[in-house]
């Protein structure tokens, strides 16, 4: 089990944050795969093996968190930050991603994750996050406004929208840049480091 990071009661079930495995995987990969095959919320075509996930998932914890949901150590989803790009310059700013169980939504997990997530960003030094998102022009079976409407719900704000970018499904779709202000941005900014040399200061 990995190092808890966030534990609440609900429901008469016992819910935490805990930061991910490699061991992890396959139930992620689970977890994310139909978002693949069934949905344009990631344009992604091709559900990749559980080791090429799990190099993902390792290449990713070299430096960002990785966190994931459980109830009674039922995994119900998973969020993670990554490189916003490779320039330097860019380094006080990350990507944020995050994907629950089919049938988990609106049930507060993904505000759980998300506000753990800018606690883990923070200690790293992080200032900006910024979420990618699939956008319909309309929506329909393979992708709604619900990213988009729960990332408003968490404070991002929208800061540009690109048409007709992205084809799945025989349809094509938009994608959308938001953005969260974690800290402020001073004439000489700390440092980012690493997260797994800032956590023990998040555990609670």
């Amino acid at each position: 089990m990995g190092v808890i990071l966030d534990e609440w009661q609900e429901g008469g079930s016992s819910y935490r944050i805990r930061l991910a495995e490699e061991t992890d995987a396959a139930e992620l990969l689970a977890i994310y795969a139909p978002y693949i095959t069934d949905t344009a919320i990631t344009y992604e075509y091709e559900v990749p093996s559980v080791e090429e996930f799990r190099e993902r998932m390792l290449q990713t914890m070299e430096k960002y968190p990785y966190l994931v949901a459980e109830r009674e150590s039922e995994i119900l989803g998973y969020a993670y930050t990554s490189r916003f790009h490779p320039r330097a310059a860019y380094g006080w700013c990350a990507e944020t991603s995050i994907y629950l169980r089919m049938g988990s939504t609106h049930q507060g997990l993904g505000k759980r994750l998300y506000q753990v997530l800018e606690r883990c960003s923070l200690a790293q030094g992080i200032l900006n996050l910024n979420a990618c998102i699939s956008y319909p022009e309309e929506e329909d079976d393979h992708l709604t406004l619900n990213s988009v409407q729960f990332h408003e719900q968490m404070g991002y704000r929208m800061v540009g929208i690109f048409h007709q970018c992205g084809y799945k499904f025989g349809k094509w779709y938009g994608m959308c840049w938001m953005e969260k202000m974690l800290g402020e941005h001073l004439p000489e900014p700390r440092k980012v480091i690493p997260f797994h040399e800032t956590r023990m200061e998040i555990i609670r």
